[in-house]
């Protein structure tokens, strides 16, 4: 597939120059001021409209009516057309019911998200280690595939498995849990996997370099890669889910991100010492960059995951746990959270083990 550009913007300015490069000949003027024009080496509309109707008075020869007439002409052809705010809410919402989604099964949270993921966007899922995103998207691949009478889209899934992380044997197992009685049937679940493209990178360096570097070029790394997954996402209205490791921040740091866990004892300024302080890994400008973010954290005991940022949902929050068939949610009605707790990520219990890799790095 060839995209025109990297973002809605680059297709507007497209259009814009395909609008402005219009022969003069073919705009419908009148044949006595076109022939003047292209006499004038004046061609296209871009080169009527550099000029000004005193500059072209001048060069035509003819009079100011005439002028005025024949840019006033030029102008509302090329130039796009006015809309008001109410039509452009009556497109996007007729574009997301054409749109669809992909339901994840989680019912609570496929109300919140006005049927599951949205096809046409981004949806990233930020979590440490071990904490059920490999799960999610293992659960959220198999629905992909499944035969629409099922709930599912009947389509192809490309999973690109950077950490080595996919596991065909609980593929198998969370789709044996979860529909057997599509499982079970002779060749049923040979056909879904065939569906499941996984790629993997043959070699980590170029991705440890741009992991690893900072400043300006990692950045601009970044910003390119997900306008590109954005408009991929657009232009073919497919669902698209990313996932977003985690860190630990330095300092202040974790003040400039949309992802702050700046969480403090009353006594003092004694830092809690039972919950790590993480924020995601690919920064403020990747966290601007996605449409739909949930974030999976384990917190007093328990597993939430989190919608912390939508356009069709308050922020929510449903406890989890992980079973045989994947992520089931322990209560579909969710939390309504607000302030910065929908922002933060725990990482209850595991301040240890995470400390240790990243010494490790």
């Amino acid at each position: 597939m060839v995209l025109a550009g990297n973002n809605k913007e680059s297709w507007f300015r497209g259009q814009k120059r395909k609008m402005a490069n219009k022969l003069i000949n073919q705009l419908g003027l009148p044949k006595s001021i076109a022939n003047i024009f292209t006499a004038r080496n004046i061609i296209t509309a871009k080169d009527a409209l550099s000029l000004t109707e005193f500059e072209l008075m001048e060069l035509l020869d003819v009079g100011m009516s005439e002028v005025t007439s024949a840019m006033a002409h030029i102008s509302e052809l090329v130039c796009p057309p006015c809309q008001t705010a109410l039509l452009l809410m009556e497109q996007r919402v007729r574009n997301e019911s054409l749109a669809g989604h992909l339901p994840t099964q989680l019912k609570g949270l496929d109300e919140a998200l006005c049927g599951g993921i949205p096809f046409g966007v981004v949806t990233e899922l930020v979590g440490p280690p071990g904490i059920g995103k490999t799960q999610f998207c293992l659960k959220l691949s198999l629905l992909a595939s499944l035969p629409v009478n099922y709930g599912g889209l009947d389509g192809r899934v490309i999973y690109i498995d950077v950490e080595s992380k996919f596991s065909s044997k609980r593929l198998i197992e969370i789709g044996t849990k979860s529909f057997p009685e599509i499982f079970h049937k002779k060749g049923m679940a040979q056909e879904m996997a065939g569906r499941i493209l996984i790629l993997r990178p043959t070699s980590l360096s170029e991705f440890a370099e741009s992991e690893h570097d900072c400043g300006a070029s990692r950045q601009q790394a970044l910003g390119w890669h997900v306008s590109f997954i954005k408009s991929l996402a657009e232009f073919s209205r497919i669902p698209i889910v990313l996932t977003n490791q985690v860190r630990s921040h330095v300092g202040d740091e974790s003040l400039m991100y949309s992802f702050q866990a700046q969480s403090r004892s009353t006594k003092g300024d004694i830092p809690v010492t039972f919950d790590s302080h993480l924020v995601a890994a690919l920064g403020i400008n990747w966290a601007h960059a996605v449409t739909i973010r949930l974030v999976l954290e384990s917190k007093s005991g328990k597993r939430f995951i989190k919608l912390a940022k939508s356009p069709m949902s308050p922020p929510l929050a449903f406890p989890f746990h992980i079973t045989s068939s994947g992520i089931v949610l322990l209560d579909n009605d969710g939390i309504e959270m607000k302030g910065p707790e929908i922002s933060t990520i725990h990482c209850q219990g595991q301040n240890a083990l995470f400390n240790l890799e990243m010494a490790g790095h």
